[in-house]
């Protein structure tokens, strides 16, 4: 049965705030996901004094004279606070993960002992960066918003060539836009990075509501990554874009709906299903009542449930056919 990875990402929905970091893990566990991702980074590190909000950044956070440096400050995680949460997940029964955005977080994410690297979008053309994760040869997830396809193939060249093996790589067909509007998701371009590629390849969605991400699950998906929070209108820039609670439990449920009722693809008659055939096919059964000694013929003969008797796929055989005794209304032919 396929089984879907399914990632339930925090980012930085918790403010800076461990207590509310804490309540999400809270959240990620009671819905079933496997993993729940937070962001780990030093804005130094990652942005510079120049840098300008994205436009959702700076819809969402309803604030245009803030730098996205300063904006980001507020939502670093110290190493303390990683293992706090690190230690929470394990006692809650969930997976931690989390994106690493430089390359002093990388090193503290292995420190750390996380056995996943999750590339964000926005590092898939740092060299540096893809060079120093591919160095551990841990488990990768590659997330491409934003990306054409040779950005991908640039980046597996890098990570390959640092000796990552392919199987160990999940490429994750993503928009990079806070929400993303549906005519934006284009979902059919991941199936065209998995035939390009010859990949693992999953879905990290950020679209308003679960239906484009239960679409991807069932188009072949192996992750399907998802940002959540606690309630939509708290500030912060990602908020709007993810999943309240009840919302992501109702995802989880459905994803694991979905991986039981893909099966194997073999097409056979079910173990739930084989008790209906008699009852839901037909046999060939008498129109009227007939004599012994009639010959069968579309006249006096019919074909109806239930489906124990001679199959209607032997009509040709039958009509023709001498009757050997009589048979009343609705009785079931025999030879």
């Amino acid at each position: 049965m396929k089984k879907t990875l399914i990632i339930a990402e925090a980012g930085v929905n918790h403010n800076g705030s461990i207590d509310i970091a804490k309540r999400l893990i809270d959240v990620a566990a009671e819905a079933g996901a496997d993993y729940v991702k937070f962001q780990t980074f030093k804005s130094e590190k990652v942005i510079s004094a120049i840098a300008k909000k994205a436009d959702y950044q700076m819809i969402n956070t309803k604030d245009d004279s803030q730098s996205q440096l300063e904006m980001v400050r507020k939502y670093e995680l110290d190493k303390d606070t990683h293992v706090e949460l690190l230690n929470y997940c394990k006692e809650k029964g969930v997976k931690f993960l989390s994106s690493p955005f430089d390359l002093d977080s990388i090193g503290l994410l292995n420190d750390l002992g996380v056995n996943i690297f999750k590339i964000p979008s926005g590092e898939i053309t740092n060299l540096p960066y893809l060079r120093k994760i591919a160095s551990f040869k841990k488990e990768i997830i590659l997330s491409t918003g934003m990306c054409n396809l040779s950005d991908i193939e640039k980046a597996l060249e890098v990570l390959m060539n640092n000796r990552v093996s392919l199987d160990s790589i999940t490429v994750l067909h993503c928009n990079t836009e806070y929400p993303t509007p549906f005519e934006d998701v284009n979902l059919e371009a991941m199936k065209t990075i998995e035939s390009a590629f010859k990949v693992k390849v999953g879905y990290s969605d950020h679209t308003l509501g679960i239906e484009v991400a239960i679409a991807a699950c069932a188009m072949g998906a192996r992750i399907i990554e998802k940002h959540f929070t606690l309630d939509k209108t708290m500030e912060g820039p990602d908020h709007v874009a993810s999943l309240e609670p009840h919302e992501l439990k109702a995802l989880v449920s459905a994803i694991r709906n979905i991986d039981r009722a893909l099966g194997d693809g073999i097409k056979r008659a079910s173990a739930s299903e084989i008790k209906n055939i008699l009852i839901a096919r037909k046999s060939i059964v008498a129109k009227e009542n007939i004599k012994r000694g009639e010959i069968f013929s579309e006249n006096n003969i019919e074909v109806k449930r239930p489906g124990n008797g001679i199959s209607p796929m032997l009509w040709d055989k039958v009509i023709g056919k001498v009757a050997k005794h009589d048979f009343q209304k609705d009785q079931l032919i025999e030879l």
